[in-house]
């Protein structure tokens, strides 16, 4: 249970937010009047009381807004809670869709203190049901069931991001994942590079904690075919038996199976699976793993203690 401390909002972007007596929620929108609300998945900004509490007492003089957070809330951890958690406040419910941000531009704070806590404390949220809310309001975390499992697709391919190819990949693998129950988060299309690679899956996995990405393409032997390459690079763990089933149950259909060199890893509680670039060939990989992936994925989670009893 937390309470609503301060509502921040600001007319433009890029500046600073100042605090309102009260506001109004719209659903698949963000708060009335403020210019981050959009259709997109950073409607409001939350950021804990305590956190700037901590930062204020370093000597920091910080307004209420001042990190640009939209609700400012007192008794909340938002850093523990992950991707998904929602939260009621008054009549009106969101939902946290991010976690942290990088920060690209260093804001005024960061200028004057030599550090902001928004990147690394703040979170993010959706309206999923608007209301009208104020100062003291209470906000509470809702305890929910199982989550459904989160998911980004992203293509790799320098002709159909130029446009001069259409990505018929990723789509299939899209539908694939949305009849199997998963939500997905993002579906990408990026050039073979892989520092944009690598930036993606790290932004994927630790700010939007989603629990399955997969890639399609750029695992060959061709020159720009740096898809492995990048994947294992922002690994913290490896997990090669899926890609060596996907190359073993691939290679009874095709000896060209052998050239794949996708690979298969973990990013903190997030798994990475490289597929290949043509859709019948990542239809065939994931008729190898679609019926593994639950457990995995439940593993990540922390929601299986007990491997030996299946």
């Amino acid at each position: 249970m937390g309470l609503l401390k301060a509502i921040c909002i600001s007319e433009k972007r890029g500046i600073q937010k100042t605090c309102v007596p009260a506001a109004r929620l719209v659903a698949d929108w963000g708060i009335e009047g403020d210019a981050h609300a959009g259709n997109w998945h950073r409607q409001v900004s939350l950021l804990s009381y305590d956190r700037v509490e901590e930062f204020r007492a370093r000597g920091a003089e910080v307004a209420d807004g001042a990190f640009g957070e939209n609700l400012l809330v007192e008794g909340i951890d938002f850093r523990s809670l992950p991707v998904g958690t929602r939260l009621s406040c008054g009549d009106a419910l969101l939902e946290i869709t991010q976690v942290g941000k990088e920060c690209h531009n260093r804001c005024a704070i960061y200028h004057a203190v030599g550090d902001c806590i928004m990147p690394r404390e703040g979170v993010f949220a959706r309206v999923l049901q608007g209301g009208d809310i104020s100062p003291g309001d209470e906000v509470s975390v809702v305890a929910l069931g199982k989550r459904p499992y989160r998911a980004a697709v992203i293509t790799l391919s320098d002709r159909c991001s130029r446009g001069e190819r259409e990505d018929t990949a990723g789509p299939a693998i899209v539908r694939r994942l949305s009849e199997a129950g998963y939500e997905i988060k993002e579906p990408l299309l990026l050039p073979d590079d892989g520092e944009q690679l690598k930036s993606h899956l790290v932004r994927l996995a630790d700010e939007r904690q989603v629990d399955l990405i997969l890639t399609s393409g750029g695992t060959g032997f061709a020159p720009r075919d740096v898809t492995p390459e990048a994947t294992l690079a922002v690994a913290t763990r490896n997990a090669p038996g899926i890609a060596e089933a996907m190359r073993a149950h691939s290679l009874a259909i095709t000896p060209k199976a052998m050239l794949s060199r996708g690979v298969s890893v973990i990013r903190y509680r997030t798994l990475i699976i490289n597929l290949p670039g043509s859709p019948k060939a990542c239809s065939e990989c994931l008729d190898c793993v679609m019926d593994a992936l639950p457990h995995a994925l439940d593993l990540l989670r922390g929601g299986v203690t007990d491997c030996a009893a299946d």
